[in-house]
Order: C-alpha cells, then structure tokens, then sequence
C-alpha cells in the first residue's frame, strides 16, 4: 500500500457548491476509486486549501489513474467539481492536484 497526498485550491465563490457534491457523491464515481485500488479516499478543507490523501493497493498506479481518468461519469463529475478548483501544479504540469511529498508517518499497530 502506498499513501497519497495532494492539494489544490478551491475557489471561495464556489465553496458551497463544491461542499454540496461531495456532501452527496456519484455512487459510480465512488465505485470507479474502489475498483482501481483506491482506499480511504479522503478530502479535508482548510481556509481555501483541499488536502486529498489516499491509499493505493494496487500494483499499476499510472494505469489505474488511466482507468479512472477514462470513466465517462467520472469524466462528468471532473466538470462540475474542477471549476471549483484552482490548480496550484506547476505550469504546464500534468497534475491537477499538486502532490504532497511524505515526510512523517506514524504506523499504528
């Protein structure tokens, strides 16, 4: 298992919309996350910052990104929730989310 974690901006405006989603997720765009090895997928808000982190169980991280990148309800999910968002990748990046690097865990028993 490998742990993710990434942050982006939400855009003030657009705050109770984006609350409101994810108040109420797609089921399908949830099963897409379970079915490419995603776990305890996880949002958190401070100020205008998101903090997502998850966990990744599979062995294939770029694929499964691909898989779920391809998914049309996921597809159409990205386009109510990226206008709440405000990349904070660098230009010309890939990323949508700026990854976070690790740099303490606490391993419970």
């Amino acid at each position: 298992m490998v742990r993710y974690g990434m942050v982006i901006r939400l855009r003030p405006e657009r705050r109770e919309e984006y609350l409101r989603l994810h108040a109420d997720v797609w089921p399908a765009v949830e099963r897409t996350l379970l079915d490419a090895n995603i776990r305890n997928f996880t949002i958190f808000l401070h100020d205008d910052l998101l903090f997502g982190y998850y966990e990744y169980t599979g062995d294939d991280h770029a694929a499964d990104q691909a898989r779920i990148a391809a998914d049309p309800e996921t597809q159409r999910w990205w386009t109510l929730t990226e206008p709440c968002q405000e990349s904070l990748s660098p230009p010309g990046s890939d990323a949508w989310w700026a990854p976070m690097r690790e740099v303490w865990h606490l391993a419970g028993d």
